[in-house]
């Protein structure tokens, strides 16, 4: 059965990275790391699927470049600031991760290899930005821009939390109403109208019928509405599923294009960080393929290999399908000027700014619908249960 194993290598070069493999022993791992010309420094094997429960606390990673920046800008040395930070912190795993990367650079390594052997901590972003600043002596340059990035990855991020929580709170509030309503009054009206059923609307049967139901088997139909929840989550945590739903949100003509813009919008902005950085545009491509959908994935690799046969970026990007009618403009002018990095940034802050703009029309006018939505149910269930009442009070009239 294969494991996943976790190895730092170092390569010819004398590059220290941290790499990934499936294999069924160590010594298969350390073969297949072998095959690839790079040796081996240490392996830690993990199983290949962990819970998300059994993972320790996250590495305040912003904090940590915020403030190394503000040192580094002070004018302290990089092992000087390294040293500064591992000192003051008092976060056990904040420490150890800032103690490595003093180890490591005491052992003579840049803090670009330090921070690649510990890929799990450390994105490639960071790490390719690094490496190129660790040949201009901008380090502290490297890291705000990085920065730059992240806080505005974040700011979308927020964005969309917040759009979400106030639909997702008028869901759990109305369906609280609508269990109340159903598992406790309309019971209780059950008992009331029991024996009048020959008289009942059509409507107003069905719904008592189902209060008897949960009268008499409360505790099996609380089995299975729990079994049903449990099992809707663990279809839903399924790979297979997941990825039907996303085929399926990407086929949608309204939400594919905005994940479509989304996903170009993150591309633009972390290939501009690196561009900005020093990188070379092949380079930068390879580097942030992974942020993409797999389809966008395939069609970017492709583009790189026509960007290495020395064509164009905005006419390769638009065949391949990596452009909107602003970012190519905008490319083709960064081209030109040879801004492209910064042109590809403006690019990533147009399309935040119209998928910001989308967010809060589509919130505002989710926001109503739902409210209509629970209303109109909730004010059903009542009429339901109150309509014997108004045919009694008619006929005794």
């Amino acid at each position: 059965m294969s494991q996943l194993y976790r190895l730092i290598t170092q390569d010819p070069a004398g590059r220290m990275a941290s790499l990934a493999l499936a294999a069924a022993s160590v010594e298969e791992a350390r073969a297949q790391a072998a095959a690839r010309g790079l040796k081996v420094l240490g392996v830690s094997g993990a199983p290949a699927k962990a819970a998300s429960w059994q993972r320790g606390p996250r590495f305040d990673l912003m904090l940590f470049a915020q403030e190394l920046a503000a040192l580094l800008e002070a004018g302290l040395a990089l092992t000087e600031a390294i040293e500064a930070l591992a000192e003051k912190e008092l976060r056990p795993h904040m420490k150890a991760e800032l103690d490595a990367l003093r180890d490591a650079l005491y052992q003579g390594h840049s803090l670009s290899q330090a921070m690649a052997a510990r890929g799990a901590t450390f994105p490639d972003l960071l790490v390719a930005s690094v490496r190129a600043s660790e040949t201009t002596g901008d380090l502290d340059r490297a890291l705000g821009r990085y920065i730059s990035y992240q806080e505005q990855v974040d700011a979308l991020r927020k964005r969309l939390v917040s759009a979400a929580t106030y639909p997702a709170m008028l869901l759990v509030a109305g369906g609280g109403v609508c269990a109340f309503l159903l598992g406790y009054l309309v019971p209780k009206f059950s008992r009331i109208y029991d024996g009048l059923h020959s008289d009942l609307p059509f409507a107003s049967r069905l719904l008592l019928d189902f209060g008897g139901i949960i009268e008499r088997h409360g505790s099996l139909v609380l089995a299975a509405l729990a079994g049903a929840i449990v099992g809707l989550v663990m279809l839903l945590r399924m790979p297979a599923t997941r990825a039907h739903l996303g085929q399926w949100a990407w086929r949608s003509p309204g939400l594919g294009t905005k994940l479509k813009l989304f996903q170009l919008a993150r591309f633009y902005r972390a290939a501009g960080m690196l561009l900005c950085s020093g990188i070379p545009l092949v380079t930068s491509c390879e580097r942030v393929a992974d942020l993409l959908h797999p389809s966008l994935r395939a069609a970017l690799l492709q583009a790189v290999g026509q960007l290495k046969q020395g064509q164009p970026l905005g006419d390769t990007m638009a065949v391949a399908g990596l452009t909107t009618p602003v970012a190519l403009r905008l490319i083709r002018v960064g081209e030109r000027s040879g801004k492209l990095g910064e042109m590809l940034e403006r690019a990533a802050a147009f399309h935040d700014d119209e998928l910001a703009r989308f967010v809060d029309m589509a919130t505002k006018l989710i926001e109503p619908l739902l409210m209509l939505f629970m209303g109109g149910f909730i004010g059903l269930i009542v009429v339901l249960m109150y309509l014997p009442i108004f045919d009694l009070a008619g006929g005794m009239q």
